[in-house]
This record gives C-alpha cells, structure tokens and sequence, in this order.
C-alpha cells in the first residue's frame, strides 16, 4: 500500500499545497517592489507638478444687500449725559431701524462656450532604475460668460457688485505653472494673481475684470507641467476639447470618453463636444460648484505605460501555485513505475527553482524589459529543471518530454500574460486540459499498486520480515 501510485499521488498533492507559502512570498516581495515603484513615480512626478486637473473659468460676481434690522440702543439723558435709569434702576433702552449693508453670497456664473485647445509634450525622467514619463502643457482657451443672466439669480434687495467681479480658473498646483500666463478681455491683458488653495480648492488663478458686461469674450493662454494624468471640466453650456500630445499611449478616463482620436506611433489627437446637458452643473448658482464639477464630470487622459511588469510578474505569480502543480504532475506521470521514484525533498527542489523564476524575471525586467527577462528566466528555468531531472531523477529519454512539456507551459504562460482580456479562459482551458491529460494518462493506472514480495523500495520502507532461528537439532 506504501508503495501505491494512489498514495504517491496524494503525498505529490500535499507538496503542492506546501508550495503554496514560497509563492505567497515571491508575490509579497513582487507587490512590495511595484509600491517601491509607485512611490517612486509619485515622488519623481510631485516635483513636476503633479497630476493636473484644471477646472474653470467661472466668473464670480460679489453680492449686498442692503437690509433693515432692529436694534436696541440705550436711552441717553440729554442732562446728565448718561444712559436713563428706570424707577427700578435698571437700565432703560429701546428699539430702534437701522439700515445695514451686508454681504451676500456671491453669483457664479460659467461659459456660455468654451473653446480650449491643449498641445502636450512628454519627457522621460528617471530615477535610479525607474523611468517616470512627465509632460509640459501649452494650453489656449477661448471663453465667454452670459453676464446678464446673474439677475436671475438674486432676490429680495440684493445687489451685484459689478467693479468687484472676477475670473477663477483652478489648478491642482501652482507650482506647476510655466511660462507666461495672459488673460485678454477683448483687447484689454487682465491682472492675473494666484488663488490661495482652501478646504474645497488646492489653488489656481484669479483676475479681476471690471464691469463684465461690457466684455464680449476672453482669451486665455497658459502653460504647466504634470505627470501621470491630464484630467479637465466640462464647466462651459457647450464645452470643445481639442487635446494633442506626442505620447503614442494614451489611456483615456474620467466621466466622457473623447468623440474622436486618432493615436499614432508619433502621438495622439482627441476631441471633445460636451454639451451642458450632459452633466450635473448649472449654468449660473448661488453655491461654488467647482467641487462637484471636479469629482462628477472630469475627464481626461493618462500617459499609460504598456509596459508595466510589475503587474505581469504579479499576475504570473499567482499562475505559480498551477505552474508548480503542473510540473509535479508532469514528472509524477513521465517517472512511470521507476525503481527509485522522486523524493519529496527533489519535488521541493523543483518548486523553489520554479517560485526563483518569478524573482528572476521581475529583477531582470527592470533592467531590460519584460520579454526578454521573460526569455532569460523561463529558459534558464527550464533548463535546470530538465538537467536536475537527467541527472537526479534519473528520468532517461523521458527527460526530452518533461523538457518539451515545460518550454510548452512557460510559453502558454507568458501568453496568458500578454493577452490580459483572455488571460482567465486561457488559464481555465490550461487547466481543464491538464486535468483531462491526466485522465486519460492514467485511465489503466492501477492506484493501490502491485502486491510485493520482499523488501520495498521507493519513499518507505517497511522493515524485512525476520525469519526465526532453526530449533536445534538432537542428536
């Protein structure tokens, strides 16, 4: 019963599992190296400016009210010159109306149109071995706001302060600012000063207008610096994008794809026609509704990376558990009725090497890229294994079939890798067919063995039979 393929198969299984803990720390050590990476690109974009969201322009119209309350004052007496005195000698005061003029919330009024054209220009920085894509922004936009209609938004007394209205446009950083920044109101260059960041905005600019009623449409041309992501707001009644850049991988986001783009090895073209029914902002309100503009209608563009190895070792190592199994099963099945079948310390060889193979891609992708740190490590993988299993195991000429087997499973490996979108039917179909195979392999296997005679051989042993002395003969 020792010696049962049955029990073999078992104790095969067993080790398997067992695997299972160097591959939760190859993948721990993976995950580890990716959030390295990841602050690094942080890090390396922050002192570039960020990922930049720009929202704005809206105007913003100051509001008073001239209001009438009632105030208790204190009846002086003309005499003595102090407050009058009841008969209770308490002090005697009464009401009177007082004209105020207060502060009201300001009206905030968007774009009628909104025209913005953005040229971006990407640039590799790097760090160390980390290599971060940033980019510099050239942007022009045309604007024009309904002035009038902030009439509509007033009631009982109030009054807009027409000479105190101006335009804020919102950055993430102000540090990310370059080049000249101008505001044209017609023919007239516009003031412009940094907006200080508070608890709803992170900063930005701001520049007063005048009377805004007496400008037609403004011009505004800026410059900034940014990493990762380019992300912008719909804030216009009709709102046209035009965005150009030279990076050949952009991964659109946010909540409006573009309505059209053209992405060519050289770089990209995208535009945009948002009109104001699509998202949730009014045109003219009593409340600031950048926050809301930023969190529910950004949309934008980011420099994807395709090759991002981080994330395909991570995916590969969690194939690892199945590639281990896989490969125990192969050799359970080539070894056959041998007379030294594989020990469970070799099989425990065999899986380290192959959890080592994940470290060893992931450490030379760094260096020189997923593919071929894929080809170096697979072969040099494979390679070892098939050696220890001509060497060690013994296993003969079916040492070329568990070579064959394994070159065919590292390669089905990195396609489940390169195909994301299939990577889970390819790796059930692997899966399925691996348990299939096995079906079939082992259909006449006799799983409780041969009986035997004699010692046995293998992982146990049972102890020889001992046969008892001869009675001595009498003479």
């Amino acid at each position: 019963m020792l010696r049962s393929p049955g029990l073999r198969f078992i104790i095969v299984g067993l080790l398997v599992f067992l695997m299972t803990i160097p591959v939760f720390f190859v993948g721990s050590i993976i995950d580890a190296r990716a959030d390295y990476n990841r602050q690094t690109l942080s890090s390396v974009g922050q002192e570039w400016g960020g990922q930049q969201l720009l929202s704005g322009p809206v105007l913003v119209v100051p509001v008073e009210e001239t209001v009438t309350v009632r105030e208790r004052r204190e009846v002086i007496d003309p005499l003595t010159g102090v407050q009058r005195l009841d008969a209770d000698e308490k002090p005697v005061f009464r009401l009177v109306d007082v004209e105020k003029t207060l502060r009201r919330q300001p009206v905030y009024i968007y774009p009628g149109v909104l025209d913005m054209t953005l040229d971006k220009s990407t640039e590799i920085r790097s760090r160390g071995i980390f290599h971060v894509p940033v980019y510099s922004t050239k942007g022009e936009i045309a604007f024009g706001f309904p002035a009038e209609a902030a009439e509509t938004a007033l009631s009982g007394r109030e009054v807009l302060l027409w000479d105190e209205a101006e335009i804020r446009v919102t950055v993430s950083s102000n540090r990310a600012l370059r080049g000249e920044t101008r505001l044209l109101a017609g023919s007239r260059e516009l003031r412009m000063e940094p907006m200080a960041g508070g608890a709803r905005q992170t900063g930005g600019i701001r520049a007063a207008t005048g009377d805004p009623r007496q400008i037609g449409s403004y011009a505004l041309s800026l410059g900034f610096n940014g990493a990762e992501s380019l992300s912008l707001t719909p804030v216009g009644r009709e709102t046209r994008v035009t965005l150009r850049s030279d990076w050949p991988h952009p991964e659109f986001h946010g909540a409006f794809p573009p309505d059209a783009h053209e992405v060519h090895e050289d770089g990209f073209k995208a535009t945009w026609i948002i009109p104001h029914l699509a998202r949730p902002l009014p045109q003219v309100s009593r409340e600031d509704q950048d926050s809301v503009a930023r969190r529910d209608s950004s949309f934008g563009v980011r420099l994807y990376q395709p090759n991002d190895f981080y994330q395909k070792a991570y995916r590969a190592a969690r194939y690892g558990v199945l590639f281990i199994g896989l490969t125990f099963l192969t050799i359970f099945l080539v070894e056959g009725q041998t007379k030294r079948p594989t020990h469970p310390v070799q099989y425990i060889l065999i899986g380290l090497a192959q959890s080592a193979f994940f470290l060893l891609m992931l450490a030379l992708a760094e260096q020189v890229g997923f593919g071929m740190a894929y080809l170096v490590a697979g072969s040099a993988t494979v390679g070892l294994v098939t050696a220890f299993a001509a060497m060690a195991l013994k296993l003969g000429r079916r040492t070329l079939i568990l070579g064959v087997l394994l070159a065919a499973l590292y390669g089905v490996l990195y396609l489940i890798l390169r195909m994301a979108d299939y990577a889970l039917l390819a790796g059930s179909i692997l899966l399925f067919g691996a348990i299939a195979g096995t079906m079939f392999a082992t259909r006449n296997e006799n799983w409780y063995g041969e009986p035997r005679n004699g010692p046995r051989r293998g992982w146990f042993r049972r102890p020889e039979a001992r046969t008892p002395p001869e009675p001595a003969r009498q003479e």
